[in-house]
């Protein structure tokens, strides 16, 4: 039994050393050092041979993909960025081998993202190929981050809501587009109230969509919700809104990433009456990530 355990157990160890990750910043969802487009990637692999074992192979090779996985397809990955680096020919391993790589300026078109139904990412690959033995890899993940220009228009938002001969309400936020740090603000008026509203709040909600036509699945998820009114409001009555965003897990607008998936945002006002009734006012803000200052 021994023997045969000892077949498929595999000959080597196998570490990939990302230079520099223990200096990076990380991303506080998983730990992962946190890369940037065009930023080149460096280190080594390292191979350690079982104590009393050779690795026979017929080449070694790291590969820098980025992958995108839908749950629904779970175990298909699309890759859109695969890069490669030959390492070693034919040859054997009697004793610790250790390969430099680098790969220079790599275009990261798309942040790293961890989603409800799918998960874009991307990973550090090296094979060893053998002959007649399945090959072996080992992999490693790191986080992409992409900043954004600030957008050079940046309207607000005006709109109004009512119900025919209940309720007329001008609600206003600053802008339309918001960095990751940033802070809604904005005033309600209320211009006709002839019922009881017991209270107000505004949600900021995250919608996640995959697939597309007949296949399109939607998650909604709300991401922050904060009180704004507890108590009914009279005609003339102006409600400010100030919202920080910095506090919640928030991603930039993903639009049509790869023709997988979108990532929307939207600013969801919720008006409660006193016998339970929801009102709702939803509007799409564009998120977006700032270069720290």
């Amino acid at each position: 039994m021994d023997l045969i355990v000892g077949a498929f157990k595999s000959p080597c160890v196998i570490a990939i050393m990302l230079a520099e990750s223990d200096t990076r910043r990380n991303y506080k969802g998983n730990g992962l050092p946190i890369f940037h487009s065009q930023e080149s990637l460096h280190g080594e692999v390292r191979i350690d041979p079982l104590p009393g074992r050779k690795l026979e192979h017929t080449g070694v090779k790291i590969e820098l993909l980025g992958q995108i996985e839908l749950y629904f397809d779970r175990g298909n990955y699309y890759d859109f960025t695969s890069l490669v680096r030959e390492l070693d020919v034919l040859g054997e391993i009697a004793e610790r081998k250790v390969y430099p790589f680098e790969f220079s300026a790599v275009e990261m078109p798309y942040e790293s993202y961890n989603g409800t139904n799918v998960r874009l990412r991307y990973i550090l690959k090296v094979t060893v190929s053998r002959n007649y033995l399945s090959n072996l890899t080992e992999s490693k993940d790191f986080w992409v981050h992409n900043f954004s220009t600030p957008p050079a228009i940046n309207n607000s938002i005006k709109m109004e809501v009512g119900i025919e001969d209940c309720l007329h309400i001008e609600f206003e936020y600053n802008k339309s587009k918001y960095h990751l740090k940033d802070v809604i603000l904005g005033k309600i008026f209320f211009l006709l109230v002839r019922f009881k509203i017991r209270h107000m709040e505004i949600e900021v909600r995250r919608r996640e969509s995959t697939g597309s036509g007949p296949n399109t699945y939607n998650e909604t998820e709300t991401i922050a919700k904060y009180e704004l009114m507890d108590g009914a409001p009279v005609r003339g009555e102006s409600v400010p809104i100030r919202l920080f965003l910095s506090p919640f897990n928030l991603t930039p607008t993903y639009r049509n990433v790869n023709n997988k998936f979108s990532v929307k945002y939207y600013l969801n006002l919720v008006l409660v009456d006193e016998e339970d009734r929801r009102y709702f006012k939803q509007q799409e803000v564009t998120m977006y990530r700032a270069r720290p200052f």
